[in-house]
Order: structure tokens, then C-alpha cells, then sequence
């Protein structure tokens, strides 16, 4: 195997990375934290054609390392590894997880709560001045593009407010690379503890909510003589939908908004409305997926990947931001970022049977907070150099950790 490369843990240079990458081979090795070997799917084509193959699997059970007690007992990605849930299911077990999660996460449930969502967006962007410093600047990543996911998210899992702040610190400590492996384990534990609670109130007080349904299907499951969905397996599952029903969304919905702000020929031609909404954000999950590597997959036999070796039970990083911008997949101006570019098949909501459930919702509430930020502040501008805005934390997830604004031009 060739020399591993490293993944700054900073997030800084994401696009960088994900190129020299990309560039190198369809596949290769990367170094995990805690020394642990890993390898890396950066081409479209064959991402695509690995995420789909029914040689890899998503329990770690297929993962050597870790079954031969090679890998940091507080090992910082061990939320992405052990979570008991959809998202590291293969098989039967991932067909009756993610049918009990669909029989509650319906078209008719996400179609309910577009009013709910319209509302939380203009209250949000009604409030939006009041957050503004002295010189007229407000975070619109903490005061906007945060708050509407997660609101919407614990909307529909019966997530009470006081819990929500709480939740996202936590979710942001799990997933954020650049903690320690002790500090992500401890806020895995603190969530799991959260979410029994909330499914404790669930049952005891029933409502319309997703958390309330997955109990019944689990419930008529049981009653059925079919599997049951676990204690572990459905707070496992709000986990999941937690995680990826704000965080993916809150750096989609920033991802956005800066490309806009750094490409303004772009942001006239959908303020005009002579390009969608809806294409802003397919060109924006193509260009800057929220998601930069996802892991992990596991292949059950060694596989080969253009020429590349992938051994047998080896973590493998989904590389989402570098597909995106392939240029085999999306022509030599692949980098540039163009909503009228023709609709395309990206993979940042995944590709094959763990396609993400939430895709649906994610696209309704990123449109939403578009399309009524922009009529509420078409003259909304960086107050900053794009160049100068942090990164945010982490190998994972691929966004700014701030996004200062001003609402109007200098001069209005």
C-alpha cells in the first residue's frame, strides 16, 4: 500500500485536500486518527459504484481492526463505528430498521410540516436584526441556519426546546474530528442519555411526532411476532436523525449562502428567478457538500477500485466533497460553481441502499431558507473576506464555523 495520507483535523483546505486526493487514485489510504489505517473513495464513478456494491457492509463486525482490539478503546470516530442503528446495518437488519423509521418518516409527514417550516423561517429572519452587533453584523450560521434545522428536526422527533442547544453542542462534539476521543465518547454518552429520556416522555405522553411512531411501529412489531426494534437500535436511530437532520442541513444551508455571497452573478440569476431555488442547492451539494468523508464502509472480500487494492474489513471513507467536483464526472470546469449547470446525479445525500432517508426534508427546508432569506435581504453580503472565515472543525463535516453578514448594503 502506498504512503497514507493524513486529513488535516483543522477543516481547513477541505477542497485542497479533496483534490490531491481525487487526483492521486480513486482509492487511497488515509490516516485516521489514533493511528488507525483507513483508506479513502474520492471518484465519482467508482464512489458511486462502491457505495452500491453488496460487498460492502456497515457493521462493525466486517471492521478487522477493531475486532482485533487494534483500535483506541476512546477512539474518536467510534460514534460513526459502533452506533447501534440504520446507519451501520447491513442486510435484514437494515431492511426492518429503516422500514420501522419509514413507516413513520412519510412524504405525507414531511409534506405536513411545510407550514411549520415556512413560519420558523420568517420568525427567524423577523429576529434576524436583533441579533446584529454594533456595526450591523450577525452570524447568520448561528442565528439562522442553525436554529431552523434543528428546530424542525426536534419538531418532527418530538425533541423538546430545552433539550435542543444542548443536543447540537454535543452532536458537534461527536462528529467534529478534531476532539478527543474521550470528549466525543462522553458526548455520545450524554445523547444517548438525552434521547432515552425523550422516548421515556414519548411513551408516557404520546403525540405526533417521529419518535411516538417509531415506539408504535416497534409496538405493533412486537405485537406481530416480528423483530422488535431495540432500546439501543431506537435511540441509536433518533441519533442518527439528530445529527444528520441539523448538521448536514445547517451546512448546507451556510454552504449556500456563501457561495452566493462570493459568486454574485450567480445570486442575481436566482434573485431574478431566471434560475430555481431548488437548483442552488443541487449545484451546492454538488460543489460544497456538507458533508466532506463520511465514514465508514467496510469491504467483506478485498476489493479493487480502478487498479486499487481495498483490503478485506479495512474503514473507508465515503469522499463526497472530492466526487463532487470530478472532472471525469462533470467536465474540465467541474470546480466552478454554476447553477445553471444541467441537473446532475451528486452523491452528497449517498447513493444505494443507505441513501439518506432525509434527503426530502433537507432539500424543502434548504429551498425554504433561500428562497425567503433572499426576498427578506436581497442585498445581504459577507462582512468579512471569504478567505478569512474559519473553518469548521473536523475532516467530516465541510462548512465555515461562522458566516458573518450584513443584512443590507453598507450604504442602505
Amino acid at each position: 500500500m502506498s504512503t497514507a495520507h493524513s486529513l488535516d483535523p483543522s477543516g481547513a483546505g477541505v477542497h485542497t485536500q479533496a483534490a490531491a486526493l481525487r487526483e492521486s487514485a480513486a482509492a487511497c489510504p488515509v490516516a485516521l486518527p489514533g493511528g488507525v489505517d483507513g483508506m479513502i473513495v474520492s471518484r465519482h464513478k467508482e464512489l458511486r459504484d462502491f457505495l452500491a456494491d453488496p460487498k460492502v457492509a456497515k457493521n462493525a463486525r466486517h471492521f478487522a481492526a477493531y475486532q482485533e482490539g487494534r483500535v483506541p478503546e476512546q477512539w474518536q470516530l467510534n460514534a460513526f463505528a459502533l452506533v447501534s442503528g440504520m446507519i451501520t446495518a447491513d442486510g435484514d437488519d437494515h431492511r426492518r430498521l429503516r422500514g420501522l423509521a419509514g413507516k413513520a418518516f412519510t412524504p405525507r409527514r414531511v409534506a405536513s410540516l411545510r407550514p411549520w417550516i415556512e413560519k420558523l423561517t420568517g420568525d427567524l429572519l423577523a429576529a434576524l436584526p436583533g441579533h446584529a452587533d454594533a456595526d450591523g453584523v450577525v452570524d447568520l450560521r448561528r442565528h439562522f441556519a442553525y436554529p431552523l434545522p434543528m428546530g424542525v428536526i426536534c419538531e418532527l422527533l418530538g425533541v423538546g426546546s430545552g433539550y435542543r442547544d444542548r443536543l447540537h453542542t454535543l452532536t458537534h462534539r461527536m462528529v467534529s474530528t478534531s476532539s478527543g476521543g474521550g470528549d466525543a465518547m462522553a458526548a455520545q454518552r450524554e445523547i444517548h442519555a438525552i434521547l432515552g429520556r425523550v422516548v421515556q416522555e414519548r411513551r408516557a405522553d404520546p403525540g405526533d411526532d417521529l419518535t411516538s411512531a417509531l415506539i408504535a411501529a416497534r409496538d405493533d412489531a412486537l405485537h406481530d411476532g416480528a423483530e422488535r426494534l431495540s432500546d439501543e437500535e431506537l435511540t441509536g436511530t433518533l441519533l442518527l436523525m439528530i445529527v444528520a437532520g441539523h448538521e448536514t442541513t445547517l451546512n448546507l444551508i451556510t454552504n449556500a449562502v456563501r457561495a452566493l455571497c462570493r459568486h454574485p452573478e450567480q445570486r442575481e440569476l436566482a434573485l431574478s428567478g431566471e434560475v430555481s431555488w431548488d437548483a442552488v442547492v443541487e449545484e451546492t451539494l454538488r460543489w460544497d457538500s456538507p458533508v466532506a468523508n463520511f465514514p465508514f464502509r467496510y469491504p467483506t472480500t478485498d476489493l479493487v477500485v480502478d487498479g486499487v487494492t481495498v483490503p478485506r474489513g479495512i474503514p473507508v471513507l465515503a469522499g463526497y466533497a472530492a466526487a463532487g467536483r470530478d472532472p471525469r464526472e462533470y467536465g474540465p470546469d467541474a470546480d466552478r460553481f454554476d447553477i445553471t449547470r444541467p441537473p446532475s446525479r451528486h452523491l452528497a445525500f449517498g447513493h444505494g441502499a443507505h441513501y439518506c432517508l432525509g434527503a426530502p426534508l433537507a432539500r424543502l427546508e434548504a429551498v425554504t431558507a433561500l428562497r425567503d432569506l433572499y426576498a427578506a435581504y436581497p442585498g445581504l453580503r459577507l462582512a468579512a473576506p471569504d478567505e478569512e472565515l474559519p473553518p469548521l472543525p473536523g475532516f467530516i463535516g465541510a462548512s465555515v464555523a461562522a458566516l458573518p453578514v450584513r443584512l443590507a448594503p453598507p450604504t442602505a
